[in-house]
């Protein structure tokens, strides 16, 4: 599957589109799959229902989106986006992303096409699952980052509860002066230590390597108690997948086609 989505976010690069299209491709191929922890696999919170959140932002404007608390969109990534573009807003929740999804022609779904055994039977056994957020992060020809992220949260969360991955500069970060960022993990945490704009932020004022704030920005979440990972591509292309928990399912592919995918 990740090689699916890899190759959806590459092919439209390869065919001049920009890399806010690639990552959204990307991400959508994840959304439609019952593997990960977003659209038709998302996690229940406590009450056996689906809330979902995701976001999209392009680093040449900073133009952001997202939506949080969606129930019944089938990939909460094209809604992020239609927030970014169809309104003056950067964040709507819940009825009001699903009305504007509605109104734009984006598909919509019954609870039942949410439901998979596999998080009915993480709830049933009271797993607090957070892990299996998507993401994709891109740099396209013209210079230009992207970054989109999509979660159905954690497994148990309180109704209304929503984390990291909605919000700009937590889960989601792209600027062209810097980096693009995704991130996954204990959303909490990710909220508190501002993990995807730190990335950017260390690179832009204290001239750190990409590799170098990423690891950093992903040291404060576990100095909060967190555990996770994140996905960043900086303006010259170069690749950092740090991680601290037992592994993540990460892959990338470079600007010959030459691609890559690991777990631990």
């Amino acid at each position: 599957m990740l090689r699916e989505a890899l190759s959806a976010g590459y092919d439209l690069l390869k065919s001049g589109s920009g890399s806010l299209d690639a990552v959204i491709a990307a991400v959508v191929v994840l959304e439609d799959s019952p593997l990960f922890n977003a659209g038709r696999g998302s996690c229940f919170n406590a009450d056996g229902e689906v809330e979902m959140d995701a976001s999209v932002m392009e680093g040449e404007r900073l133009r952001a989106g997202a939506v949080a608390g969606v129930r019944r969109i089938r990939n909460p990534v094209l809604a992020a986006r239609l927030v970014m573009e169809k309104t003056r807003h950067v964040l709507l929740a819940s009825g009001g992303a699903e009305r504007l999804a509605e109104k734009h022609g984006l598909e919509l779904e019954t609870p039942e096409y949410f439901r998979t055994e596999r998080q009915q039977s993480a709830l049933d056994r009271n797993l607090k699952n957070y892990h299996g957020t998507v993401g994709a992060v891109a740099l396209d020809p013209d210079g230009n980052l992207a970054a989109a992220t999509s979660t159905g949260g954690y497994t148990g969360k309180l109704p209304g509860r929503i984390g990291d991955s909605p919000l700009i500069g937590a889960g989601t970060y792209a600027d062209n002066r810097a980096c693009a960022v995704s991130g996954t993990g204990l959303g909490e945490a990710f909220i508190r230590a501002a993990v995807a704009h730190d990335v950017a932020a260390r690179m832009r004022y204290r001239g750190e390597s990409l590799a170098s704030a990423a690891r950093a920005a992903l040291a404060g979440v576990k100095k909060l108690g967190g555990d996770g990972g994140l996905i960043a591509v900086d303006r010259r292309g170069n690749v950092a997948t740090p991680f601290n928990s037992e592994g993540m399912y990460r892959g990338s592919i470079d600007r010959r086609g030459k691609m890559t995918i690991a777990i631990f």
